[in-house]
Order: C-alpha cells, then structure tokens, then sequence
C-alpha cells in the first residue's frame, strides 16, 4: 500500500531536516504542509525536495491551525492516489521508528491506528504531573462527553486508510487546533470504522517551540462540551419520535 506521512510545520527549521530524512530511511513518502514559516522551514523542504521525488511541500499562507493544515495535507494525498496517511510532529516528540507498527496496523485491517500513550505499553517521558494529568483529564473528558472509546483521543500520531479519510470528511471539522484529533476520532467511531491503538512513548521536544497554548485547549474544551451537549439532545429527539 502506499505510504505517505503528512507533517504540518510551523517554524520547524531546526528540526525539519532530520525528521525528512527519518521518515525517508523507512522509505515512506513525506508531505509537509508549512503554514508560510518566517524561519524558511518551508525552504528547506524545497531544497530536500528537488533531489527526491518523496519528498513533497504544500505551502500555505500564514499559521492557520492545525486542523485546517492536515485537512489541506490529506486533501493532496488523496489527489495523488495514497492508500494510508499518516499523522506525525515535527518535533520528534513522535518516534519515527514507530511509524511501521501504525502502518502495519492499518495493512491488517483498521481503518484508524493511533499511537497511544495510554493503553499496556504506552506513556509519555519527561512529563510533571500535572501534565500527564491534564492530558488524561482531557481524553476522560472526551470519553464522558462524546462516548469515544479511544483511549487516546488527543493523540496526534496516526495513521488512516484512505477510505476512512474520505468517510470523515477532515475538511468540514470545526476545530483548528488540538480538538481536531478528537473531533477526527469521534467521527471515525461514529461511522462504525475500526479503531486500534498501538502503545508509544511521547517525549518532549528538544527543539524548537511547542504550538500549544491555552487558547488552544480553551477551544477544543468548549467544542467537546458543544458537541456531547447536541449529540445528547439529538439522541433524546430520536428516542421521542
């Protein structure tokens, strides 16, 4: 099947290079959507590019989220006939060599593989409490509010069928950030598509800055209470009728 993994990058310059060639050594092909970087990481993938056919860059303007970022990369994978997209950071905070158990997932038969922290095998390193806290508060929350049974709903390591992007539609999510991993997993559920998740260790970036802020998470907050608030109202409304 083929294999490409969609890195969306926001001033990654000084991690972009090594992560190419990490996903090139595992022969896969990489798409990296840059949101216009002011660094030139999307430069740099220009330059890799021009001496490697699996290496692709899809330049947008300016730093529009992360949700509108993988919906533009899966829109173009589609286009040129991929069978399984992958999700991946930038930042290593994802371990490539992880990335043929996903994929393996998916050739087996899922239509969703996520890399999860939280099932037998799986964790985070170098996280304070609180952090693995509010992670695992959060996914709790997913789970309570919208009936996912993912454990790790916030994940963003993946990798989807192609069948399974065209089934959820990315392009009409409403969240820009963080809740788009969320908001992708419910929809995947939702329409009866099997969902595995293969256990990973998240680690911290080393360089560079993290994109998440509290904003971030103020919206995928608010967006999971809005859509586990309707989805209750339009299951009483079935009930009645």
């Amino acid at each position: 099947m083929r294999v490409v993994v969609i890195v969306p990058t926001y001033n990654e310059s000084e991690n972009i290079r090594r992560i190419v060639e990490a996903v090139r050594d595992l022969k896969y092909d990489i798409l990296v959507v840059d949101d216009g970087s002011p660094d030139g990481t999307g430069q740099i993938v220009d330059s890799l590019a021009s001496t490697d056919s699996g290496i692709m860059v899809l330049h947008r303007e300016g730093k529009s989220g992360l949700g509108p970022a993988y919906a533009a990369g899966f829109g173009r994978a589609l286009e040129l006939s991929y069978e399984i997209l992958c999700e991946m950071d930038a930042d290593f905070s994802h371990d490539p060599t992880d990335l043929p158990r996903l994929v393996g997932a998916v050739e087996e038969g899922a239509d969703l593989a996520i890399g999860s922290r939280y099932v037998p095998g799986g964790g985070t390193e170098g996280w304070p409490w609180y952090r693995r806290a509010l992670s695992r508060g959060g996914n709790i929350y997913a789970s309570v509010l919208l009936g996912i049974s993912v454990r790790d709903a916030t994940a963003g390591f993946r990798a989807f069928r192609d069948t399974t992007i065209r089934k959820t539609d990315p392009a009409s999510c409403e969240s820009s950030g963080y809740g788009f991993q969320v908001e992708m997993a419910w929809r995947t559920e939702q329409a009866g598509l099997e969902i595995v998740e293969v256990p990973i260790t998240f680690r911290d970036r080393i360089a560079g800055e993290s994109k998440m802020n509290a904003m971030i998470a103020f919206e995928a907050i608010l967006l999971i209470t809005r859509w586990g608030i309707a989805d209750r109202v339009s299951q009483r409304s079935r009930q009645q009728s």
